[in-house]
């Protein structure tokens, strides 16, 4: 329920608390006055557009503030996006700024204007004043059923979708089988030359690495010949001289001290020679010319280099080559099998044929109840003897089902029901579809209901009918209203009159204030007599608010 609702420089409205209760609340006041901008400046809280337009001239930001007590489905929604206030309900708040910049708030959290308009579908319900018109339309018509059947068509849309996929897919392999064919014997001819091939992750390094090694066996052979002769095998080798120059300093060594840290020195370095002797020893007995080895390396390298060049991709790519074009025939031939394919796109067909089903038997009972109970409510609103049904016509298989509906009316007895938008006048189809408002109202959960001028084109004793709907729906849920008529204002639980006032600065604002009941009778007079207010008018209002 609608506790509070706050609002500030929104449009001509500059400062405004208001404070609802249970029951049938009513707006009235002049054309103009500001009743509508109290539902927009509501919409707005609960994450409706806005732009800077919204912002009342003059002034920083427009800033709203809606507070509701929840029921169970906005408290648990509450709970699961971690927006839980210590002291239970919900505050919607919204502010935009006069450079069109939007700021969303639930319970002083920030949040986004997607989240404040699905907290709010489960808060509020609005009808409004063109509500009528869009039920001329088939798809309006048919969401307005499903709504009321507690419907949720997603599944059906998802298999539709898949059906129709496989469906597609098979029709184009079909109109393209030569092509596709073609394409997979090719991709047949890449997949097995790289297949035999059967280049590995990193051979292409270790190939080249080889290659280099024993191209140049002769000279790697040549070269540590001739360092180990320098060290330790020519006339007067490197490791011997310093051998004679050690034992040389190790005796001057005994006559100066000295000398001691040169010998030092020394001595390492005719360790590491003596190392790299034994290394040198080791290698050239490893390396040696093996001409069969070098050209069958060579042969392996020219066959990787070539097939990298035919495929356009660098030696070592191939191995990431080979297992993409594999993937694309494996998928290829997936796709052309036509026969799996029309398997697969039956089975689809089937799962999406039951789910139409259970959606067309849900349909077929929402709509002969909802068929009654409007029936029954134009019975009241002055359409005597008329009726009105649903029908669920076959189509063609669709996102939302194997069946359109329409909604058929008869104005009177004795005719038979034809389209709604072929034969209801204006005042008909405004009755409808209050009928159908109120109706589908009582098949909601959602706490607080608004009608914003819904029973525009009608009057008379049909209005004083549509005052006893709502107020006897405002028993059960709260029920906000802006009405421009009397019959339907004097049966409101509470009143708030809405009109406009001119600042000392000059500029027009809306005023709203809650009437007692001696303010009452003079706005119901107005509403009945115009501008000109007479005791017959006075006397008119007080028997309307008795009633």
């Amino acid at each position: 329920m609608l506790r509070t609702l706050t609002i500030r420089d929104f449009v001509i409205v500059d400062a405004i608390e208001l404070e609802f209760t249970h029951g049938f609340t009513v707006f009235t006041g002049e054309t103009g006055a500001g009743k509508s901008i109290l539902i927009d400046a509501l919409q707005l809280a609960l994450g409706g557009r806005g732009d800077a337009s919204v912002v009342r001239e003059g002034a920083a930001k427009a800033d709203i503030t809606a507070d509701f007590a929840v029921n169970d489905a906005a408290a648990a929604w509450l709970a699961e996006h971690e927006f839980t206030a210590d002291e239970g309900g919900a505050l919607l708040r919204r502010v935009i700024d006069n450079a069109g910049r939007s700021k969303a708030f639930i319970n002083g959290v920030a949040a986004t204007a997607s989240q404040l308009r699905d907290l709010g579908e489960l808060l509020v319900d609005i009808h409004g004043q063109h509500a009528h018109q869009s039920l001329l339309k088939l798809d309006a018509q048919r969401l307005l059923l499903d709504s009321v059947a507690g419907l949720d068509i997603k599944p059906l849309s998802t298999a539709y979708r898949v059906w129709r996929a496989i469906a597609k897919q098979r029709e184009e392999f079909e109109t393209n089988a030569r092509n596709v064919l073609m394409e997979r014997e090719r991709l047949e001819w890449q997949v097995t030359e790289l297949d035999k091939l059967a280049a590995k992750p990193g051979e292409w390094t270790e190939v080249a690495n080889e290659h280099s090694r024993l191209s140049h066996a002769a000279s790697l052979i040549e070269g540590a010949q001739e360092a180990l002769n320098a060290i330790s095998e020519d006339e007067h080798p490197i490791l011997s001289q310093l051998n004679a120059l050690n034992t040389k300093l190790s005796k001057l060594v005994d006559i100066d001290a000295a000398l001691k840290p040169v010998l030092e020195c020394m001595e390492p370095a005719r360790i590491q020679l003596q190392e790299a002797v034994y290394a040198l020893n080791d290698y050239l007995g490893r390396v040696e010319l093996d001409p069969a080895r070098l050209q069958e390396v060579e042969g392996r390298m020219e066959a990787l280099h070539s097939t990298a060049r035919k495929f356009r991709v660098t030696p070592e790519e191939l191995p990431a080559e080979h297992t993409r074009l594999a993937e694309e025939l494996r998928q290829l031939a997936d796709a052309s099998d036509i026969e799996g394919l029309k398997k697969q796109e039956e089975k689809a067909h089937q799962a999406y044929l039951a789910l139409a089903a259970q959606v067309s038997q849900t349909r077929a009972a929402a709509a002969k109840n909802l068929g009654e109970q409007v029936t029954l409510a134009m019975q009241d609103l002055n359409m005597t003897g008329g009726s009105f049904a649903v029908a669920l016509n076959p189509s063609e298989p669709a996102a939302h089902g194997v069946e359109q509906v329409e909604f058929l009316v008869a104005g009177h007895a004795g005719v038979a029901p034809r389209p709604l938008a072929k034969v209801a006048s204006g005042g008909e189809l405004a009755r409808i579809s209050l009928a159908i408002s109120v109706i589908t109202s009582n098949a909601t959960t959602v706490p607080t209901l608004i009608f914003d001028e819904v029973d525009s084109g009608i009057g008379g004793g049909v209005a004083e009918v549509v005052g006893r709907l709502l107020k006897r729906l405002g028993q059960q849920r709260q029920v906000l209203c802006v009405t421009h008529l009397p019959q339907v204002a004097s049966q409101g639980n509470a009143h708030f009159q809405v009109a406009k006032a001119t600042t000392d600065a000059g500029k027009t604002v809306s005023r709203i204030e809650v009437l007692d009941p001696k303010n009452r009778v003079e706005e119901i007079a107005r509403m009945l007599g115009g501008l000109e207010i007479t005791a017959t008018t006075r006397k008119h209002a007080r028997e309307l608010l008795a009633l």
